[in-house]
């Protein structure tokens, strides 16, 4: 049997005096599509700093292709290969759009730079930063200024640079948040083709992207995983309905 690319048992967290993450296990598999849902206060997004490394578990292992990444800092799990985007976008808004995944590439590469000079006429970065601008459907939009572009377009420069470090584990927090109805169609169709380049844990709250999309489906509530299982059965369970009502934020 294939083990799992990530592996999650027992983890805690406490911020504050709330358990915020209680006795979380969860296996995500290599190219596979896992949906994190939950009410409000779930715990959704704090379990994902934690895969991220944005948070470190009180109690709790993170075990990523066999490697112990439980106190390993973000920048050393985006070189074993985890990228991350977040609820509210982080790019580089002053730069154009191509610049942002040039410097997914420069950090992969491990290059150190001077913020004053073109990134992505370093050698090497603009073929590939144009080709992470492609992957997402906006290369017409590389010489843009990206906080001059809309809330969806800037989403997909957060993804591409993500893309950009060639991640095997591809953490989205939210990736439909804001978006009008096109561009929700839009990241659907984007996320379909992802599926199996990477293996995504996605937090989401549109329903309709979770069960199109997603392989697994785990529930949080209160902190603790109610269910996890295939999307179909995580429709149909009586405690999923009854726990999850479907509010907009997260811890």
């Amino acid at each position: 049997m294939t083990a799992p690319l990530l592996t999650i048992r027992g983890v805690c967290k406490r911020l504050g005096g709330l358990l915020v993450s209680d006795d979380i296990s969860i296996d995500v598999m290599s190219g596979e599509m896992h949906a994190v849902i939950g009410p409000n206060g779930a715990g959704k997004t704090t379990l994902l700093n934690q895969i991220g490394g944005q948070l470190i578990p009180n109690a709790g292992v993170i075990t990523f292709d066999g490697t112990d990444i439980t106190a390993l800092p973000v920048q050393d799990r985006a070189r074993l290969g985890i990228g991350r985007t977040f609820q509210v976008p982080k790019i580089f808004a002053s730069f154009a759009a191509l610049d942002n995944p040039a410097i997914g590439i420069l950090g992969r590469k491990g290059h150190t730079f001077g913020l004053w000079r073109s990134v992505r006429k370093l050698p090497d970065c603009e073929a590939e930063a144009n080709a992470a601008l492609a992957a997402v459907g906006i290369s017409d939009k590389a010489l843009a200024q990206t906080d001059l572009l809309s809330h969806g377009d800037r989403r997909l420069v957060e993804i591409a640079t993500a893309l950009a470090g060639k991640p095997r584990l591809l953490l989205l927090d939210e990736p439909m948040a804001g978006l009008g109805r096109d561009e929700s169609l839009r990241m659907s169709a984007l996320l379909k083709t992802l599926k199996g380049e990477a293996a995504i844990v996605m937090v989401e709250h549109d329903m309709d992207a979770v069960f199109s999309l997603a392989d697994t489906v785990t529930v949080l509530a209160h902190g603790k995983v109610i269910a996890s299982g295939r999307p179909e059965d995580i429709r149909n369970s009586p405690q999923v309905r009854t726990s999850y009502l479907g509010a907009d934020d997260d811890v």
